[in-house]
């Protein structure tokens, strides 16, 4: 977008007048009684504990929450005066997943698909791609397959997509939160240069606070129990409030997780209890048939020994996951399981019925919609427990431990999709913590948490892998890799991965 371009683009005023927004199926609000206006062109970081209505805000705003059939909404939220489903096209939202929002095959279509829908005439839509992609510094032919981008190169494609849309409401709703830090970097650089020639309005959602915390003016704080929490200038509300945000669950520069490594420094091969349970002699792995992306994967994974696998994007990471997982057949090599750990079944988990794994290896996925089949959160729970045919006391009483431990009591009866994409990844470790199996398969177990949810998903680990149990996690959260993780194993995208001894650091 040139920035004549840009700056033509006149901000969106938003008002809230006792809003508040409560999805079918959930006893609570999501948000309620929230009063506030946003003047146009203001740049705002919207922050808040982990289910305290974040998204639900954006999505309103955007124009896509839904309609009677999907919740209540009581008060007024107003876009440049108007209902935001009136509005539509004003405001632009960017989300989460990368993957989530590639729709065409090729670059072009793709930033193009949005203008399309908004009947902007042919020639005027090539001028906003080729300046949309520009700006966002996505320097590449519009016939190159959106396939073959890394994960930021997608989220930088979104984002000239709802730039090509000129929103003069511009919403993003953590967009880094699966990209590896060079991906972060890019994404936050593009909108830096976009928010340096545009007068869009601008509201971005992020636990983590530094990456935006330059680009912003204003920060507003939701309130779990309803309302604004904190309101004003950045350096007012997260230095003079910083104790009390952080006591909410705020993530608060310079402040840290306030965990630091308990493992210990033992290394695994000589932890106490490590018997080995799987080990993956000469390893290749790959997305499809053809496409093997790493090799010569040599790792042993211990009892009660937790190794994290990092890399950039597209490295292999979640396949690596679940190949361990079985649940992916090894394009070379193998993964096989010690005998202690087997049990009985095949020496291969790839050929382990779905009744074996529960016990054995438990897998949660990057997305967690990919695992929900419950209309509750409690009967999501549930779920593993019963195909073991455990008694249902025993169920009842593991799942409401799991329920209590992760937070989401006050969510037993909802609906596992609408819950916050915070809650939906508690419930979905939730899922696997429940039938109690020897090693657990995690990817990005940490994403969309705010502090305290944090804090406690990694202290639950930690007592798991004191009593014996095996971690293995997919992870860009540094912080969380520093505190729990003895090994780390790192794709490099290239050939040659390797494993680095973590360095023990006391808590």
């Amino acid at each position: 977008m040139t920035p004549a371009a840009a700056a033509s683009v006149l901000g969106a005023s938003v008002v809230a007048r006792g809003w508040g927004w409560r999805h079918a199926g959930r006893r609570g609000w999501a948000v309620d009684g929230l009063d506030l206006r946003i003047e146009p062109g203001e740049r705002v970081l919207l922050l808040g504990a982990s289910g305290a209505g974040k998204s639900t805000l954006l999505h309103a705003l955007a124009g896509v929450l839904g309609g009677d059939e999907e919740g209540e909404q009581r008060g007024q939220l107003l876009v440049n005066g108007a209902e935001p489903t009136a509005a539509r096209g004003q405001a632009g939202l960017l989300l989460q997943d990368p993957d989530s929002q590639v729709i065409l095959a090729r670059v072009g279509d793709d930033v193009a698909f949005g203008c399309e829908n908004l009947g902007v005439p042919r020639e005027e839509i090539w001028r906003r791609v080729h300046d949309a992609l520009d700006m966002v510094g996505l320097h590449l032919p519009l016939s190159h397959p959106t396939s073959a981008l890394s994960g930021g190169q997608k989220q930088r494609l979104a984002l000239a997509g709802v730039l090509a849309m000129r929103p003069g409401l511009l919403l993003l709703d953590e967009p880094t939160a699966n990209l590896d830090p060079a991906g972060v970097l890019d994404v936050r650089d593009s909108v830096a240069r976009v928010l340096e020639h545009s007068e869009a309005t601008f509201i971005v959602i992020e636990h983590r606070v530094a990456v935006w915390q330059n680009l912003v003016n204003r920060v507003i704080v939701l309130d779990a129990a309803g309302g604004v929490l904190a309101d004003g200038h950045p350096d007012e509300v997260l230095t003079r409030q910083g104790e009390r945000l952080a006591a909410a669950g705020v993530w608060v520069p310079g402040r840290g997780s306030g965990l630091a490594s308990s493992r210990g420094g033992t290394h695994p091969a000589s932890a106490p209890g490590s018997v080995p349970l799987l080990r993956t002699p000469g390893l290749a792995i790959a997305r499809t048939r053809t496409e093997v992306i790493a090799r010569d994967i040599d790792l042993t994974v211990h009892a009660g020994t937790a190794l994290a696998v990092t890399g950039p994007n597209g490295a292999g990471k979640s396949t690596l996951a679940l190949t361990l997982a079985g649940l992916l057949k090894p394009a070379g090599g193998a993964v096989l399981a010690s005998p202690e750990f087997a049990a009985g079944a095949d020496a291969e988990p790839i050929r382990w019925k779905s009744r074996q794994l529960l016990t054995r290896i438990g897998t949660v996925f990057q997305s967690p919609e990919h695992q929900f089949v419950a209309a509750t959160v409690r009967a999501e729970l549930a779920v593993g427990p019963r195909a073991l045919t455990q008694p249902e006391a025993a169920v009842n009483a593991r799942v409401d431990e799991v329920l209590q431990r992760l937070r989401l009591d006050h969510l037993a009866e909802a609906n596992p999709f609408t819950l916050s994409g915070g809650e939906k990844r508690r419930l979905s470790v939730g899922t696997v913590l429940a039938t109690q199996p020897r090693l657990l398969v995690l990817d990005e177990p940490t994403f969309g948490q705010d502090l305290r949810t944090w804090r406690e998903i990694v202290v639950l680990l930690d007592e798991l892998l004191l009593e014996g149990t095996a971690v293995v996690a997919v992870s860009h959260d540094t912080d969380f890799v520093a505190a729990l993780f003895e090994r780390e194993y790192r794709l490099t995208g290239q050939a040659g991965p390797g494993v680095t001894p973590r360095a023990a650091v006391s808590r």
